[in-house]
């Protein structure tokens, strides 16, 4: 592809050499460079890609696109200007790799809590409606029954972009993707035209990125601000930033409601720890999810499903057939009578929605012991409203290490316990190895009671000190499951 075709939607400051070069690769890691590729020079948090335009040109770049022009220029080699090269990386991706978001029908799905979920099922319904599907999300990328590795819940815009095109590529239809405020603050998703957006809730997270609740807010929001008129945007009713949300979006505004009057609703008429019978926009179906939370979930699933035009018996056909996503609420069975929950709760609001449910089922009869943790590195104001959060709910609450990363695990349990006082302290056992703080709640649990295992969910390792050690709540589960069997 010439580079002239990759600048028609950005306007460069100035170009200097030759634009009608053939271009054969985008990148903005210098190490990932190929003869003819062009370079695009990020200014990230942590470095500046202005500095690595030397190695790219070493490696075979051909053409740099940046924001500071260098002192010296180097032969055959053209330099684009631009205002803001975060602004145009996406629109530069998805020129090159064909425009994959015009040729899918892609749906986004943000919020703090519940977009893993959203997102997966809406892929593994439409699967099961005979469509190809694309999903994009923290847990793992799919381009149909295809894995590929996430390593970020939005990836950036040169890996979104080639795997959207591998999605047109493999004939899919509907993409589904997770959109963080990291990825819409940092315009990871720049130059992509989406079918739908879907809004979950908003509630503390990552504050260590945004620095205030106006902020995070406001990138959500650009999401929806940035809609086109032909989109839907369904946004949940319940959230008091669900209508803030799609104050000024030019789509097509619907709503979803366990509470109030919506365009989708939903209410429980049974539940138990295998699921719930639901009553849905008048209609009575059963699901294998349990928790107010994934009412609202899965009335999102529904709603987005609609507004792709299936007909709602069909929908309610395929929510029944539905099972939870892997690390999300998802129950094991001890010999010894107990239930053990494993979910991905790493926010005081996530956690408070997961005991929730448990108690919904509970109703009274048996104990909880909760296990968690918080991660190193992130947010501190959330830990001690993570454990304080814990013990409101738990009859007892056992704080371990999640993923420390740089931090040493005993500060951050420490940062967690500061939140408690001397009342909630009899309630808490704090053991800094979490396959060890796993298998004494085991040993506290009796017959009926529940233990949830919150924090790392669907992952399989324990980030520390910048090694990923291979970790599975659900594996630690099943060992001592076994063991118990054999007594």
């Amino acid at each position: 592809m010439k580079l002239q075709e990759l600048l028609y939607d950005i306007k460069p400051i100035q170009i200097i050499g030759d634009v009608e070069k053939e271009v054969t690769g985008v990148n903005i890691d210098s190490r990932k460079i190929e003869k003819g590729h062009l370079f695009i020079a990020m200014k990230g948090t942590q470095t500046d890609g202005h500095a690595y335009i030397a190695k790219a040109i070493e490696l075979g770049a051909t053409a740099i696109l940046l924001e500071d022009m260098p002192q010296q220029y180097t032969e055959g080699i053209t330099y684009i200007q631009v205002e803001s090269t975060e602004d145009s990386v996406g629109k530069v991706a998805t020129a090159f790799y064909g425009n994959p978001s015009h040729h899918l029908i892609l749906v986004g799905v943000t919020g703090t809590n519940g977009k893993t979920t959203i997102a997966t099922l809406l892929y593994n319904m439409f699967r099961r409606m005979g469509h190809k599907c694309g999903l994009l999300s923290t847990v793992c990328n799919y381009i149909e029954d295809k894995a590929v590795p996430a390593d970020h819940t939005t990836p950036d815009p040169i890996e979104l972009n080639a795997l959207l095109s591998e999605m047109v590529k493999a004939g899919c239809e509907y993409a589904f993707m997770e959109c963080s405020s990291h990825a819409i603050h940092q315009k990871r998703i720049g130059g992509l035209k989406f079918a739908g957006a879907l809004f979950t809730n908003l509630t503390r997270d990552h504050l260590d990125y945004h620095k205030t609740f106006e902020n995070y807010r406001n990138a959500k929001k650009a999401f929806f601000d940035g809609l086109s008129k032909d989109a839907f945007a369904i946004t949940n009713a319940d959230d008091k930033n669900g209508m803030i949300m799609v104050q000024n979006t030019k789509a097509t505004v619907k709503t979803y409601s366990i509470r109030t009057l919506a365009d989708f609703s939903a209410k429980i008429l049974e539940c138990h720890f295998d699921g719930m019978e639901l009553e849905v926009n008048g209609k009575e179906v059963n699901v294998q999810f349990i928790g107010k939370f994934n009412v609202s979930n899965l009335l999102a699933v529904y709603g987005a499903a609609v507004m792709l035009g299936k007909d709602p018996e069909d929908v309610l056909v395929a929510l029944s057939a539905l099972h939870s996503v892997n690390g999300r609420l998802q129950p094991f069975h001890s010999p010894n009578g107990y239930t053990a929950i494993v979910d991905y709760a790493h926010t005081p609001d996530a956690l408070e929605n997961v005991l929730n449910a448990i108690h919904e089922v509970l109703n009274g009869k048996g104990h909880v012991i909760t296990v968690c943790g918080a991660g190193g590195n992130r947010d501190k104001g959330k830990r001690p409203l993570m454990a304080q959060e814990a013990v409101k709910q738990s009859d007892k609450v056992i704080i371990t290490s999640d993923n420390p990363r740089f931090e040493e695990p005993q500060d951050i349990i420490n940062d967690m316990l500061a939140g408690l006082d001397n009342k909630q302290m009899k309630k808490v056992i704090s053991i800094v190895d979490r396959k060890e703080g796993i298998r004494t709640a085991c040993m506290l649990a009796q017959k009926g009671d529940v233990i949830l295992i919150a924090g790392k969910g669907h992952e399989n390792y324990q980030d520390i000190k910048g090694v990923k050690h291979h970790f599975d709540d659900k594996e630690v589960l099943q060992e001592i499951f076994d063991s118990e069997k054999e007594d």
